[in-house]
């Protein structure tokens, strides 16, 4: 396997770096998160490079990305420790074209000017698939959503529901429910959004489009958690070579060479298991075969996630654990993504079973 971006997407993975490395930094993000919880003027400017229309088709205004075209996105995204809700964006948007829905809201994602969400997780899921208890009656929608991702900002939802013919994905307004609002351990945006009898859209594809997005979101979230990775294992060496213990670096000593040469092993594995996930995610018509690789990867990032994030605090000593440094929100980070849309026991019960 080729694992290495074709021109186009160097380009633009190169393009959103030198945005953050510019106007993104972790002062900024700081202000950021100390604020309003997301930036406007970040988000137009991924409006403007054009991130919204990645994955939609040229139909409605955009380019038709798949996985592969947003994993260097991705790892720039996880490396800035991005708290705009980029993803769920992409995961509705998705579902959304997929269920040949809606084109005129698809061409307003696009262009920016509507935000989306995707609702799925609900109370004591544990992220099975099929645990959705919230109702849909005649594309009337009763129930409960947990610990939405970018649900504050959202227009509309995409909520899983099971109705008569069984679970299915629909189109919500946000007028028709209520939302409460939330921070991640990681700082993003989130809240839960309680339907109760919510006028709704049905969109096509039933399970097999639901399982369909969850495991393009889970490639996604394993190219992200490499970004942040990658951040974790840079800082950390450049520490282990600046700071002095005995009046020499402490990366003069065995011990510590070893560890961090472990931490970026652990990298490099998940970086290969995240370019798998992506290429089943965007290629793969064998959906047992796209499971399995998906789970498999989502397994080796989850593991990688949790040895590179302690390391990283664990050799920077106690000021690994202050506020004012990033590795520790890079920590908090890697935390979250090694758990969301499924943690490491669901995805290798999930792929035992496959």
């Amino acid at each position: 396997m080729n694992f290495d971006y074709n021109e186009e997407q160097q380009l633009l993975a190169d393009s959103v770096r030198r945005y953050l490395a510019k106007s993104y930094d972790f002062e900024a993000r700081k202000k950021i998160v100390a604020g309003e919880g997301w930036s406007a003027a970040a988000w137009q400017q991924f409006v403007e490079m054009g991130l919204t229309g990645l994955p939609v088709g040229a139909e409605h205004g955009g380019f038709g990305g798949g996985a592969v075209d947003l994993m260097g996105v991705m790892e720039a995204f996880g490396d800035a420790l991005v708290v705009e809700p980029y993803v769920p964006v992409v995961l509705a948007a998705r579902a959304l074209e997929r269920g040949g829905k809606n084109g005129a809201l698809l061409a307003a994602v696009v262009e920016g000017r509507a935000k989306l969400a995707f609702a799925h997780t609900e109370k004591g899921a544990r992220y099975a698939l099929d645990a959705v208890q919230t109702r849909a009656k005649k594309n009337v929608l009763s129930g409960e959503k947990k610990a939405v991702i970018g649900a504050p900002l959202a227009e509309y939802f995409m909520v899983s529901a099971r109705g008569d013919d069984g679970i299915a994905l629909y189109l919500v307004p946000r007028a028709a429910t209520e939302v409460k609002p939330q921070r991640t351990i990681d700082e993003r945006l989130a809240g839960d959004v309680v339907l109760r009898e919510a006028s709704a859209e049905p969109i096509g594809g039933g399970p097999a489009l639901l399982e369909e997005t969850l495991d393009f979101a889970t490639a996604l979230v394993c190219a992200e958690a490499v970004g942040a990775m990658q951040f974790a294992c840079d800082t950390t060496l450049e520490y282990l070579k600046t700071r002095k213990q005995f009046g020499v670096p402490i990366g003069t000593f065995q011990a510590l060479q070893h560890r961090i040469v472990d931490m970026v092993i652990s990298l490099e594995q998940a970086r290969s298991m995240a370019c798998l996930a992506a290429s089943k995610a965007d290629g793969e018509r064998d959906t047992r075969a796209r499971a399995r690789a998906i789970s498999a990867a989502k397994i080796k990032i989850a593991d990688a996630a949790r040895h590179i994030s302690q390391e990283s605090v664990q050799l920077h000593g106690g000021m690994g654990m202050s506020e004012e440094l990033k590795v520790s929100h890079s920590f908090r980070r890697l935390t979250v993504l090694a758990r969301e849309y499924g943690d490491a026991d669901h995805h290798l019960a999930r792929y035992a079973a496959l």
